[in-house]
């Protein structure tokens, strides 16, 4: 049990941490907190799924293929409607998550409701670790969130865009002045985000199916996460992701799964009356915003 435990802890951690990573990019970059994350997560499954069965592509081509749209979708919500209300964070969230839930819900309404709606394994075998027996896209999923995390540092410290992204997160004013497009840099971050949501979903709901209510869930983790660990922090996401991971599987062990979920609506509301700005968070305290 304690073998399983941990083991499937790390995993959940991992899967927290993939998911989550979009969304804290485009925070931590724009400013913008992208409440249509967990839409664009969903939308980039049933993207990858119509693309393999209805227009028959090879999964080398539907993958990408998804990626690219939910990543183009994500920018044109920036460029359409965000570019109007950027600053004004109230509006911003509230476009957002108007954006996510008419995202969700269209798809309800076009009856993309059922178990027949899944993706398929990368890997179809299992590896025994101890006495522990895990599947081998649990393990894709660990690998693809060290493979992405990793992508992200080595990107912002060693290419062009990188840099203007971390130098839009540190000063936006400073960087106007040497001539970096803020709107530009914002679009990109939420096309970046967007694709990292697409990467997320296309590793891990072949765990299981792609349904409308994941899309809620994903969001709630991520926002979770992010907010626990401190917006636009990376290393606090990492944090974050494997406390409430290891909490969710301990909580599921000895409560019920149907517990999981207070897990990371415990972990928002102790955080935000703690240490507001996270635990890795560069945000002020409350005391010290007022």
């Amino acid at each position: 049990m304690l073998t399983m435990t941990i083991v499937y802890g790390f995993i959940n951690s991992a899967i927290l941490v993939v998911a989550a990573l979009g969304f804290n990019i485009t925070f931590g970059i724009s400013g913008v907190a992208n409440f249509a994350h967990g839409a664009l997560y969903i939308a980039a499954g049933f993207l990858a799924y119509l693309c393999l069965t209805e227009l028959h592509f090879p999964y080398w081509i539907a993958a990408p293929s998804a990626v690219i749209i939910t990543g183009a979708l994500a920018a044109v919500i920036y460029r359409v409607v965000l570019l109007r209300v950027r600053g004004l964070v109230v509006s911003e969230v509230i476009a957002t998550f108007g954006i996510g839930l008419a995202i969700l819900e269209l798809f309800r309404f076009l009856g993309f409701v059922g178990f027949e709606y899944t993706l398929p394994v990368f890997v179809d075998a299992s590896v025994p670790l101890g006495n522990t027996l895990v599947d081998a896209q649990r393990l894709l999923v660990v690998a693809s969130g060290i493979i992405l995390t990793s992508f992200l540092w080595f990107f912002t410290h060693y290419t062009k865009t990188g840099l203007a992204f971390r130098g839009i997160a540190q000063d936006e004013r400073t960087a106007l002045t040497l001539g970096i497009n803020a709107d530009r840099v914002a679009a990109l971050s939420m096309a970046f985000g967007g694709g990292y949501a697409a990467l997320a979903a296309l590793v891990i709901l072949p765990l299981g199916t792609i349904a409308v209510n994941e899309g809620y869930d994903v969001m709630i983790n991520s926002l979770a996460v992010c907010i626990m660990g401190g917006l636009g922090s990376t290393g606090g996401l990492i944090a974050a992701g494997f406390l409430i991971g290891y909490g969710q599987i301990i909580t599921a062990t000895y409560l019920g799964t149907h517990w999981t979920m207070i897990v990371s609506l415990v972990a928002i509301l102790i955080i935000l009356i703690v240490k507001p700005s996270g635990l890795f968070g560069h945000q002020k305290e409350l005391e010290e915003r007022t």
